[in-house]
């Protein structure tokens, strides 16, 4: 095949498909490479990247780009690396961030590696997000819809995946990305937008729980997955919530437990089976610990690092110091103390629009 061949990954989404009808336009040789995930061909639902119907768009928005497409089974994979990480994460009392695992290690390293041995040069995805030439390689900027930005979900990508990698929608709004649709009469130019854990069809606690049993561990496993206790930080007991998974840091509702205000999980404590709860004001944390650093370019020099550290992907983002430790482990300390510190988040650090790198927070910082 050609060596200016280009692999897109095409979900069935609006997104992924004009991505798709960029490209094919461009004139260069491109081929739409699809991923079965999550086998839910027994779910007549639209609107879940690894659904037996959103396949079947992608196969349609392919044909009607005019170029070839292939569907790689890809279910393992995902199990492995997405699935069985989230899961654990929650029986572990962390709250999980599936999509940063799912484009770390199947979008940008097995799609990309399956991508090669076809002999395509770059893999082109529907990411609202920015590629800019840097002194030292590929940058990862922020896209310039910031309504759509996706740029949080990819720190964890190395250079050189950003160099193989294309984001055609990076410079568009969503608007404009849909009117495009229209223009070239995509079939799926009216389609919603897909949910976040395409998964998970139902309460995350009640898939959790299904999966624990299946493994027969945790305390959801055998049927036992409730009475969780709701105690204050001065060890006052409230009463009992459900299962302990089914909540996460500075979640308000559905406690069950009265109370004269309202209250919010402060921490979730697996091996005692416990949801400590305060006031809104104790969700306050002063900084993160985080581990598992990375930067998508050459590392900083040591010291303290002025970014702007966003904590969720939806966070307006903070000023902060970040300083690395032994280990991969990290401390970033806010400007301003910020509200929902969650273990098991990723916390992203950017310089204006750029994207430096990240961590996942493990813990509040002391003060």
């Amino acid at each position: 095949m050609s060596s200016r061949l280009t692999a897109i990954a095409m979900s069935g989404g609006l997104d992924s498909s004009v991505a798709a009808w960029l490209v094919a336009r461009s004139g260069v040789p491109a081929v739409g490479l699809s991923m079965l995930l999550w086998d839910q061909s027994s779910v007549a639902r639209n609107g879940r990247c690894c659904g037996a119907l959103d396949l079947g768009d992608a196969r349609r928005a392919a044909a009607q780009a005019g170029i070839p497409h292939y569907t790689l089974r890809m279910d393992e994979e995902f199990r492995r690396h997405v699935v069985d990480p989230f899961v654990d994460d929650y029986l572990a009392g962390r709250t999980p961030s599936p999509c940063v695992r799912c484009n770390t290690f199947v979008k940008f390293d097995l799609l990309v590696e399956k991508a090669r041995r076809l002999g395509a040069s770059a893999l082109a995805t529907g990411h609202y997000a920015r590629i800019v030439a840097g002194p030292d390689g590929p940058e990862l900027h922020a896209a310039v819809d910031a309504q759509k930005d996706q740029s949080y979900f990819l720190f964890e990508l190395s250079a050189e995946q950003l160099a193989f990698s294309r984001f055609p929608l990076g410079e568009r709004t969503k608007r404009e990305v849909r009117q495009m649709a229209r223009d070239g009469g995509l079939a799926v130019a009216e389609k919603g937008e897909s949910m976040e854990v395409c998964f998970v069809d139902g309460e995350i606690s009640d898939f959790v729980a299904r999966e624990a049993a299946a493994r027969r561990e945790g305390p959801a496993a055998g049927g036992a997955s409730g009475g969780a206790r709701v105690v204050t930080r001065d060890g006052r007991e409230l009463g009992t919530a459900g299962p302990y998974y089914g909540y996460t840091v500075g979640q308000r509702r559905g406690l069950g437990v009265a109370s004269g205000s309202r209250l919010y999980v402060l921490e979730v404590l697996p091996s005692e089976n416990t949801l400590v709860v305060g006031d809104e004001a104790d969700l306050l944390a002063p900084g993160l610990v985080g581990e598992r650093l990375h930067w998508i370019g050459p590392p900083p020099p040591s010291g303290a690092l002025e970014v702007t550290v966003k904590i969720r992907s939806r966070h307006p983002g903070v000023a902060a110091l970040v300083r690395a430790r032994e280990g991969g482990r990290v401390e970033v300390e806010f400007a301003e103390p910020q509200r929902g510190v969650t273990p098991g988040q990723a916390a992203v650090f950017y310089r204006g629009e750029r994207v430096l790198g990240g961590c996942w927070i493990c813990a509040t910082l002391a003060e």
